[in-house]
This record gives C-alpha cells, sequence and structure tokens, in this order.
C-alpha cells in the first residue's frame, strides 16, 4: 500500500515517516511550496549567507535530511498560485471586511487535503499522510475524525472543513501520542528535526512582525481607541490590526479618569473607523450567547439540530456545550447558554460529538441573546 507523506521540515511530520516506513508502507514523501518570499517582496535576508536563507528553504532543506537519512524519495510541487488564490486571497480579503480569519483551516481544505491529494494520486498513492495530531476511525464504510490524544496539541480544529472523501484517503500516524513521546521517538532514530521548535507563523508564510507584512498588501487608516463610553484614550494603527478579546499591543498609557486595570478590544465601529475597548477581562461586551455561521461542512453524519454538542470558537479553547439550528444547507444559528467570551467573526465554530469532529463553520455574526455585537 502506498503512501505519501507531507514532509514540512518540522519534527511532526519526520516522526509520521519513520513510523509509516517502521509499519511497512510503500511511503514517499512530497514537500509543499505555497509561498515565494523573494517574488512576493517580504523576505529581506541574503540568500547568500546560510543564516538568511529563506524559512521556507530551510524547512525543505531539513526535510531533504530527514528523508534522506530515512531512504525515502522526496517530490518537491509548487503550491503557489494556489495557495494565493484560494488561502492568501480569502485571508486578504477578510482582514479587508475587519475580520480575523484562520488561515490555517483554509489551508487544509484547499491545500494540504484537495491540491496535495491530487497530486499524490497522480504518483499512484492509496492513501495521503500528515504530521496532524488528529486521528481517523473507520467504521462501516466511513471515516469519522477523531480528536489527537494529546489535548494540548489536538489539531482536528483545523480539519473542519475537509470532506469525507478526502478523510477516507487520509492518515495521521502521529495523532495517539503525546508531544513528549515524538520527541523521544526522534532522538532515539536521531531524526535531523528532533530539536527542531515547532513553528507558530501564518500558515506557510511563517514567523514575521505581523502588521509589516500586512501593510505590504492593504493600506492601514488610522482611528481613534475609544471607550465603551465613547470617550477618546488612544489612536490605533487600523481596525485589521486587532481581534475581539486582545490585550497586548494597544499602547494605551494610565488615565487619571479610569482604574488601573488591563484594557481589552471589545468592538468595531467601522463607520466611524474607531476602536471600541473596555477594562476587565470578562466585559459584558465581550460575552455573547449565539452567533450565526455560515460555510457549514459536515465531515460525516450530520449534526442533529437541537441536540447538545460540544464546541470550540478557537483554537485550544476548552469545550463549550451548544446546540444548533439550521438556517438552510450551509448556515447554521449556534446556541451556548452559559455565554462565552470573544466569538469573533471570521474564526470558526467547530462542533464535537464527545471525540467526534463533526465539522465546522465560519462565525459571521455574534449575538448576546437578541443584541448583535459590534465585532
Amino acid at each position: 500500500m502506498k503512501v505519501i507523506l507531507g514532509l514540512s521540515g518540522g519534527v511532526d511530520s519526520s516522526v509520521a515517516l519513520k513510523l509509516l516506513i517502521d509499519e511497512g508502507y510503500d511511503v514517499e514523501a512530497m514537500f509543499m511550496r505555497n509561498w515565494d518570499s523573494l517574488t512576493n517582496n517580504d523576505f529581506l535576508g541574503n540568500p547568500d549567507k546560510d543564516d538568511d536563507v529563506c524559512p521556507q528553504e530551510k524547512d525543505y532543506q531539513d526535510a531533504k535530511k530527514v528523508a534522506d537519512s530515512l531512504g525515502i524519495k522526496l517530490h518537491r510541487i509548487d503550491f503557489i498560485e494556489e495557495y494565493w488564490n484560494t488561502v492568501f486571497a480569502y485571508f486578504l480579503d477578510e482582514y479587508k471586511k475587519n475580520r480575523t480569519p484562520n488561515p490555517d483551516v483554509m489551508c487544509n481544505k484547499y491545500i494540504k487535503f484537495d491540491a496535495f491529494l491530487k497530486e499524490a494520486m497522480k504518483l499512484g498513492a492509496d492513501y495521503i499522510a500528515m504530521g496532524h495530531y488528529a486521528q481517523v476511525k473507520r467504521e462501516n464504510g466511513k471515516s469519522y475524525l477523531i480528536r489527537g490524544v494529546d489535548s494540548n496539541k489536538d489539531q482536528t480544529y483545523f480539519l473542519c472543513q475537509i470532506t469525507q472523501e478526502e478523510l477516507q484517503k487520509s492518515m495521521f500516524p502521529i495523532g495517539h501520542l503525546y508531544k513528549s513521546e515524538v520527541r523521544k521517538i526522534a532522538r532515539d532514530a536521531n531524526l535531523y528535526t528532533m530539536d527542531k521548535k515547532d513553528s507558530t507563523g501564518i500558515c506557510f508564510i511563517g514567523e514575521r512582525n505581523f502588521k509589516e507584512f500586512l501593510k505590504n498588501y492593504l493600506p492601514a487608516k488610522p482611528g481613534n481607541i475609544v471607550t465603551t463610553s465613547g470617550d477618546v484614550i488612544g489612536k490605533h494603527e487600523g481596525l485589521m490590526y486587532y481581534t475581539i478579546g486582545q490585550r497586548k499591543g494597544l499602547g494605551i498609557g494610565g488615565n487619571n479618569k479610569y482604574k488601573n486595570e488591563a484594557w481589552f478590544v471589545c468592538g468595531k465601529n467601522l463607520e466611524k473607523n474607531e476602536l471600541i475597548v473596555g477594562q476587565g477581562h470578562d466585559d459584558i461586551l465581550l460575552i455573547s450567547n449565539n452567533c450565526y455561521a455560515s460555510s457549514l461542512n459536515w465531515i460525516c453524519d450530520k449534526g442533529i439540530e437541537g441536540k447538545k454538542y460540544q464546541a470550540k470558537f478557537r483554537y485550544r479553547q476548552e469545550d463549550n456545550e451548544i446546540t444548533f439550528r439550521y438556517i438552510d444547507d450551509t448556515h447554521i444559528q449556534v446556541f451556548y447558554d452559559k455565554g462565552v467570551r470573544a466569538v469573533t467573526p471570521g474564526q470558526s465554530v467547530v462542533i464535537y460529538d464527545n471525540e467526534i469532529c463533526l465539522g465546522g463553520a465560519i462565525i459571521d455574526d455574534v449575538y448576546y441573546n437578541n443584541e448583535r455585537r459590534n465585532y
């Protein structure tokens, strides 16, 4: 049985490759090149210096060392055009609307489990494999997406938009492991990436100064920072740079009129170009108890209207008890009576039935009872 694994140059996919080999699969690897830093003029390093190699090129070199050490053929495939058209264009469009998108969800939907799968099929693959912390349960001809054992690393949130057909062809070799176990396997096998730190930047674009990066593509429009009572207390650099519930980077100094407490983003007034802030982590304006969401995707079985499920409104959030109602096939209203802080348009609401990830949708509008939050 032939498996094509997505080898990113990180420790997780490196260990996934090792495990597939140990299990006796006919394995080849594929490195995805999805971003051209030089063409997009956002990498300022010196290509002639080893220390200044483009991060994505460094990842390829690391992937090649791992593949070579394990005797595995490594293919290098460019998805630059596909990534720009389906992921990055969406990313920019959401920021233009002053929403907070999740490019990792779209990257999985359009690149890792669509474009990648199609290329792997051309290479004769029976399955594709990724180094995600997730699991697949196959039962009665269906494939169910199951949370990874390591709850701190579980990545099913980012997989909420993949299809049943894609999941049928997918494997997650490390989903049953904790991160510490993955590191140990890498070190025991002396894999080149065994001590490489995890990437935390934008999917395939990497770690960089986010505001400066975004300025390359979208013009900033500065404006006032106002309190929930309307007082002007500072200036913002552009509404798109801020997300609901944000604390850091507001640049608000001391003010004798207010208590010495932290400020948080509570909303955005698009007409006046104002960033609305309040004091206190749980300001009432940050709390909602229902939202509307679109682009609904069920991975296997459809959710049942009115049944109690669990949901996450952002990655690594605690589970929240929810019910939902269908508006149509692609839109739902989600209810969470206990209230949830900072549910944010552009992010995904991902629905679980205990350990099974049922699917998800993109948050559009957020409400507290019948009052629409100014997000």
